[in-house]
C-alpha cells in the first residue's frame, strides 16, 4: 500500500486513559490477544468468561490521562490508521454526499469506556453506534499477523474499513435490524450485518485500487494487496475460529459468517465498488 501521513485529524488518542482492568485470572499478552481476536470475530467476550461473568473490577477509574509510552513503530501505525480512516471516509463522502457524516477512531490500550459501555482489548476492534465512533487497540494487528497468518498493511486496513462500514450502516438505519432481531445463527441479521460491512470494506478497497489516485490523504493499493485482505477475512470466519477454540463448528452461534462468506462479500464489494451490490439481507433470506 502507498500512503502518507496526513496528521491525526481522525484519531482520538485514548491510550493514556486505558488503566481499567478486570480482576480474575491473569493472562500473558499472547493469551489476551488470542481472546481479543476470538471475541471480535465471534461476538463473545471470552475474557469475561475467565472472570465467571462478573462485572469489571476497575483498578484505576480516575479518568485522568496517564503518560503514554510509545515507540516509533507504534507512532507510525497510528499515522497509518489515520490515513486509512481519512481515505475510507473520503470515499464514502463521494458515494453518499451529505448523507455521510464523519466518525472518529478512539485508539486505546487494554480497556476503554465508550458510550456502549466498558470494553477490554479482548472485545477487539468495534463500532459503538451510541457515540458513532470506532474503537481500536493496535495489539489486534500483531495477533492478526502472527497467530492467524494475515499480515500486511491492507489486511489491517480491511479491519478498519469494516468498522467504518458499520458506521455507514448506522447512518442508514441498517443496524436497527439486528436490534429488532438479535438472535445469532448462520442466517441471522447479525451475520447479514457483518457480511455487509465486509462488502462495504471491499467498496473502499475498490476505490483504493484505482491507479493514479495517490496524493496526500489518499491511499493506493499495490499488486497483491487485495489478497492480504482476503486472507484476513478467511482467517476470522466464525467456522474457523470456532474450530480453533473448541474443535467443533456451531452454526447456530454464528455472528459474523464463515470464512468463505466473508471472502465472498469482501470480493463482491471490491469488484463492484457499488453499495447496492452489498444487500446481504436480501441474499440471505432468499
Amino acid at each position: 500500500m502507498r500512503w502518507s501521513p496526513t496528521g491525526r485529524g481522525n484519531i482520538d488518542d485514548l491510550r493514556g486513559r486505558s488503566g481499567m482492568r478486570r480482576g480474575g485470572m491473569s493472562l500473558g499478552i499472547g493469551g489476551v490477544l488470542l481472546l481479543l481476536v476470538l471475541s471480535w470475530a465471534t461476538g463473545t467476550d471470552f475474557l469475561s468468561l475467565l472472570d465467571g461473568g462478573a462485572g469489571p473490577a476497575v483498578t484505576d477509574s480516575s479518568g485522568t490521562d496517564l503518560p503514554v509510552q510509545s515507540t516509533p513503530e507504534e507512532e507510525r501505525q497510528i499515522d497509518f490508521v489515520n490515513a486509512v480512516v481519512e481515505d475510507a471516509q473520503s470515499t464514502w463522502e463521494q458515494l453518499l454526499g451529505s448523507r455521510y457524516q464523519r466518525t472518529r477512531l478512539g485508539l486505546f490500550r487494554d480497556a476503554v469506556q465508550s458510550a456502549c459501555g466498558f470494553a477490554e482489548a479482548a472485545t477487539g476492534p468495534f463500532y459503538c453506534p451510541a457515540d458513532g465512533r470506532v474503537y481500536l487497540d493496535l495489539g489486534f494487528f500483531d495477533e492478526l499477523a502472527r497467530r492467524f497468518g494475515a499480515p500486511g498493511d491492507f489486511a489491517q486496513a480491511y479491519v478498519i474499513a469494516h468498522e467504518i462500514g458499520h458506521h455507514v450502516q448506522n447512518l442508514a438505519g441498517i443496524s436497527d435490524r439486528v436490534q429488532q432481531d438479535p438472535r445469532p445463527g448462520a442466517n441471522s441479521a447479525s451475520v447479514a450485518l457483518e457480511l455487509q460491512a465486509d462488502c462495504f470494506a471491499g467498496i473502499w478497497g475498490h476505490a483504493a485500487s484505482q491507479s493514479g489516485r495517490f496524493q496526500a490523504g489518499r491511499v493506493e493499493l499495490d499488486p497483491g494487496d487485495a489478497e492480504e485482505a482476503l486472507r484476513a477475512a478467511a482467517s476470522i470466519g466464525d467456522d474457523r475460529l470456532q474450530k480453533m477454540a473448541s474443535g467443533r463448528i456451531a452454526p447456530e452461534r454464528f455472528t459474523h459468517g464463515t470464512s468463505e462468506q466473508r471472502m465472498e462479500w469482501f470480493a463482491r464489494g471490491m469488484q463492484s465498488g457499488k453499495p447496492e451490490s452489498c444487500d446481504t439481507f436480501r441474499s440471505m433470506t432468499n
